[in-house]
């Protein structure tokens, strides 16, 4: 039972899922965070209550649905199975790390979805071990992007180039190391959708930029 179970007496209430958004400040786009069993907590939450703050309507996608429970045993009991979203209805696809995607890269309709999701160039944001997923995909080649250090020498031997900054941002990919970074990196994410950020290789932003 976790500490707000405890407090309110209720243990089959969703104390995490977040309320629903006023109309007034619903914005039209919705977000997909995709995760499963033993992500990490402040990975997960960290995104899906602050797209949600800025006024995204963000669908949870696990394999078969249902409860999730994250590394520290935080968790949601109600998110929709993966066969049940299409990436036509998101503009965003967001990964956290943490050991889920150890499992996520695993299951060919997750890669599927992703793949799918990546041919429309909309953005896709991983954060730690969140590019394992990408790497699965075959998504990294020619890609620069951020990740648990780790996971750099995955990104490297496929292709791709491992880059120790808080917020990589290389055409529609945005990425980040590490729970320290999500300040950081949801700044990027929330400039994207925004509509602030140009999706354009990294090497011809900073050419931009000079």
């Amino acid at each position: 039972m976790s500490i707000m179970d405890k407090i309110t007496g209720n243990k089959d209430s969703d104390n995490y899922a977040v309320v629903p958004i006023p109309e007034r400040l619903r914005k039209k786009e919705r977000i997909v965070i995709i995760t499963a069993e033993n992500t990490e907590d402040l990975e997960f939450f960290y995104p899906y209550y602050r797209l949600t703050e800025a006024g995204y309507s963000v669908d949870v996608v696990t394999l078969k649905g249902g409860e999730f429970k994250a590394k520290h045993g935080l968790g949601l009991q109600n998110t929709k199975a993966i066969s049940d979203v299409r990436p036509a209805d998101y503009a965003l696809l967001y990964i956290p790390g943490g050991k889920a995607p150890a499992e996520l890269r695993k299951n060919e309709e997750i890669l599927g979805f992703v793949r799918e999701f990546a041919a429309t160039g909309k953005p896709i944001a991983a954060i730690c071990h969140g590019p394992q997923v990408l790497v699965s995909a075959n998504l990294v080649q020619g890609k620069q992007l951020a990740s648990w250090p780790e996971v750099g020498k995955e990104i490297e031997e496929a292709g791709g180039t491992f880059v120790d900054e808080a917020l990589v941002e290389d055409g529609q990919f945005i990425t980040g190391r590490k729970p320290g970074d999500l300040h950081r990196h949801l700044y990027g994410v929330l400039q994207c959708l925004e509509g602030k950020v140009s999706n354009m290789p990294r090497a011809r932003r900073k050419e931009s930029a000079a």
